[in-house]
């Protein structure tokens, strides 16, 4: 081998050393990793929960006809506000022939009836007056005849109540459907030709319209059973609708289910309160709403960011790790409280004036904001 070839292998030698000597350097030179630590602080934490449900009228009821019969006229539109009294619809009655026809056939037998007894009556008063029938005998004959005329007279208030649903037909004939609350018009699910049917025992009958008094307003939601044994009764909440901007209403608990309903696997418990609307404020039945319920609150106590909690692995027991010297650590086993998802009361521990290590690494942006500040 030539000295030129040995001389080139050798430098190459160098090179070669003087790069990984150098890289074992750049190495061993790296900064150790900074964290930024934080303090705990005193604040209030206050906890949550949210019932999804709807706003309802606390009184709404459904008008139904004492009658069968088509519907003639309907008087209102849905979103009229009426008075108690104020009438509805009205009912034209549709007579079964039968029934018609066995109503006229009473009418000529009571009519009969009558004439026969009238008869009889003169007879006897005839009679009476002379001497020749006892008195007895005349009062009998007086006293049929007054109940033949009483029953052609109820004859015809039968003939006429199964042709036209009422003797007057006045305002309170079976035929005109009155508001019974004061209210809002919700609903009316029937037009001007429909058939409705009477309510009895046997039918719940045709519904003419719904009513609610849209001043008095309920929420009616449902919350888990892990919630629903800190709720009481009487318990101010705060229901939020989204139809109106998120805007809020202040609400009174009045209402929580002792039985709760299973649904997707988990039981939910229904809830109602009460609801103060203003009188300017346009409330619809059914909006959907959320009620928001303050579960617990605590104020002025010792709480750190719930983010700088880590868990043992084994005992799943919580702990941080506060600061003992420059870039040292110990982890301290601490006892929580209350928390709000952010904030988390810590009871045992931590005093004030630790320094917490932060779990995310330090930044050079972080460290170049907080050298600004």
């Amino acid at each position: 081998m030539s000295k030129t070839i040995k001389i080139i292998i050798g430098i190459v030698l160098l090179v070669l050393l003087a790069v990984v000597m150098k890289y074992f350097s750049d190495s061993n030179s790296k900064s150790v990793v900074d964290y930024k630590v934080d303090e705990p602080f005193y604040t209030s934490i206050k906890t949550k929960t949210v019932a999804t449900g709807k706003l309802n009228p606390e009184e709404e009821i459904e008008l139904k006809p004492q009658i069968s019969g088509i519907v003639d006229k309907v008087f209102v539109e849905e979103g009229d506000i009426v008075k108690k009294g104020d009438l509805i619809a009205k009912i034209r009655v549709v007579p079964n022939e039968q029934n018609l026809a066995s109503a006229n056939s009473r009418i000529n037998s009571a009519k009969l009836s009558r004439n026969n007894a009238q008869t009889l009556y003169d007879r006897n008063r005839a009679l009476f007056e002379k001497g020749i029938v006892s008195k007895q005998d005349f009062e009998n004959s007086e006293l049929s005849l007054g109940q033949s005329k009483e029953s052609y007279k109820q004859a015809q208030n039968d003939y006429q109540i199964i042709r036209q649903g009422s003797l007057s037909g006045g305002s309170s004939a079976n035929t005109n459907i009155t508001a019974q609350i004061p209210g809002t018009i919700l609903e009316i699910p029937i037009r001007e030709g429909d058939q409705v049917i009477q309510s009895n025992n046997f039918n719940a009958g045709t519904t003419i319209a719904t009513i609610a008094d849209m001043s008095k307003m309920i929420f009616e939601g449902k919350v888990d059973e892990a919630e629903v044994g800190k709720l009481e009764e009487g318990k101010e909440i705060k229901v939020i609708l989204g139809a109106l901007n998120e805007q809020d209403f202040p609400a009174t608990l009045t209402f929580v289910a002792p039985k709760g309903l299973e649904e997707n696997g988990a039981v939910q418990f229904v809830i109602k309160a009460d609801v103060t609307v203003g009188p300017s404020t346009k409330i619809r039945a059914g909006y959907s709403a959320n009620a928001e319920i303050e579960m617990e609150s605590r104020d002025s106590i010792l709480s750190i960011k719930e983010s700088l909690l880590q868990f043992n692995r084994i005992t799943e027991k919580p702990f941080v790790e506060i600061q003992t010297g420059e870039d040292e650590y110990k982890k301290v086993d601490v006892e929580t409280g209350l928390s709000d998802g952010i904030n988390i009361e810590i009871k045992e521990g931590v005093k004030e004036g630790d320094k917490i290590k932060v779990w995310n690494k330090a930044s050079k942006d972080d460290n170049d904001e907080e050298d600004e500040n």
